[in-house]
């Protein structure tokens, strides 16, 4: 039996299309190993968010090729997608697949298996309008699985590659996701999470159908076995007041929800091409919490970009500070060619930026402790995950990370009323009501 062996790197997206790819060779017959262990096959799904990301995958690529010289390595994801050329100079490279044609990765190493020469199959994005639907084959168990129901993006953030490396907006269809959602509550999973490119633009590519989000997450929980259905990343303009409704009126559609800011300053904001200001964007974390008392907003914020000044980012420190946002992804900027902020001349030195996201970080660490603060003494129900350290440990529906000790009462899938008693590691420990 061949052996394959999978890595990724990047978002949620990312790990979803290597849990697909992985399926797809389980399915024709492979042993899937570890990726530090020799394989005949290497796929590395990689990121080009960041020039850390791209390094990282060449890095991935380079130890593969030492763990076995003889094996073929097949590379895909942004990185791939954008710098396929120079991916397939890097020693032990035999396939190049972008960020489409996942659903032929089975045939095209095959092929690189039985004939000599490169097959960098990359091809243009920007001209992809439909959704690649790709089945599920035996997806990794876990308590939650992550289900792609979109990708693409034509935002163009001046800072972002993502639209180049993934192309326009593209739709799951309705039909694909009830079945997807069905197989998953089939299979035992207790918890789906949304995920996709530009989520809240779902259904903006039906023309004529007025289909959104909202037509997704309903069609989800429609399923009454499903125990719980939680949405990926949003932009913060994209929440309706009908999806606001379905998040305040059903109770297995979790409090939680992740929008990035990205920037604290209206004048940052602007020179990132962001569709907001920072009074819409508070005024509708307002309406959100008035809606939803106790939801959790995260977020994620980049400092350093060009332009941001001591005074603009002390500005954009006190607006996240007053957004009391339950958790801060925090990233200094990384310049990416072809985009217009790469061209921007006013750039902030790497020592600045490396200090902007230590105090960004250490206000969003006191923010996280202050919203669990919140709950403390509070009864919350649990879904239970996995156990560490003699701990179980799991998610309330508002994203608080629980610590149980383990007596051997609770297992994996598990949904219990806790007490939250006190702070504990990365979030609060609990105890069994």
């Amino acid at each position: 039996m061949p052996k394959v062996a999978l890595t990724t790197l990047g978002c949620k997206v990312n790990q979803v299309e290597t849990e697909i790819m992985e399926g797809l060779f389980r399915n024709r017959g492979y042993e899937i190993v570890d990726f530090s262990e020799p394989a005949d096959f290497y796929i590395i799904n990689t990121c080009s968010v960041t020039h850390l990301g791209e390094r990282k995958s060449r890095q991935l690529i380079r130890r593969a090729n030492r763990l076995n010289d003889n094996a073929i390595i097949a590379v895909t994801g942004c990185y791939a997608q954008i710098a396929s050329d120079e991916i397939s100079k890097i020693e032990g490279v035999r396939v190049v697949i972008g960020t489409k044609q996942r659903d032929k990765i089975v045939d095209l190493v095959e092929k690189a298996a039985r004939e000599d020469g490169l097959f960098n199959e990359v091809n243009d994005v920007m001209h992809m309008h439909e959704f690649e639907d790709i089945p599920l084959y035996g997806t990794p168990h876990r308590t939650r699985a992550f289900l792609k129901i979109q990708d693409g993006c034509c935002n163009f953030c001046s800072y972002c590659i993502i639209p180049y490396t993934r192309g326009p907006i593209r739709s799951r269809k309705l039909e694909s996701i009830k079945t997807a959602v069905d197989q998953l509550v089939e299979e035992n999973f207790h918890e789906i999470v949304f995920t996709g490119i530009h989520l809240g633009a779902y259904g903006r590519d039906f023309k004529g159908e007025n289909i959104s989000l909202s037509d997704a997450v309903e069609i989800c929980l429609a399923n009454e076995n499903l125990k719980r259905l939680r949405l990926g990343s949003l932009e913060s303009i994209e929440i309706s007041p009908r999806l606001l409704e379905l998040v305040k009126t059903h109770k297995r559609f979790t409090k939680h929800l992740h929008l990035p800011l990205q920037a604290g300053s209206d004048e940052i904001l602007k020179a990132m091409n962001r569709h907001y200001t920072t009074d819409e964007f508070a005024r509708l974390i307002e309406n959100i919490r008035r809606e939803v008392p106790d939801i959790a907003i995260s977020t994620d914020i980049i400092v350093g970009f060009p332009g941001e000044t001591d005074e603009l980012f002390q500005k954009s420190l006190e607006f996240a500070k007053s957004m009391k946002f339950m958790k801060m992804h925090v990233f200094p900027y990384s310049k990416r060619e072809g985009t217009p902020a790469a061209k921007m001349t006013n750039q902030i030195d790497e020592a600045v930026k490396k200090q902007r996201v230590h105090l960004m970080q250490k206000m969003a660490e006191q923010s996280a402790t202050e919203f669990y603060q919140r709950f403390l003494g509070r009864e919350l129900e649990v879904l239970f995950e996995q156990e560490q350290d003699g701990y179980m440990e799991g998610l309330t529906s508002n994203y608080i990370r629980v610590y149980i000790k383990n007596d051997g009462e609770i297992t994996s899938g598990d949904i219990r009323l806790v007490k939250l008693v006190k702070l504990f590691k990365d979030g609060i420990l609990g105890e069994l009501i």
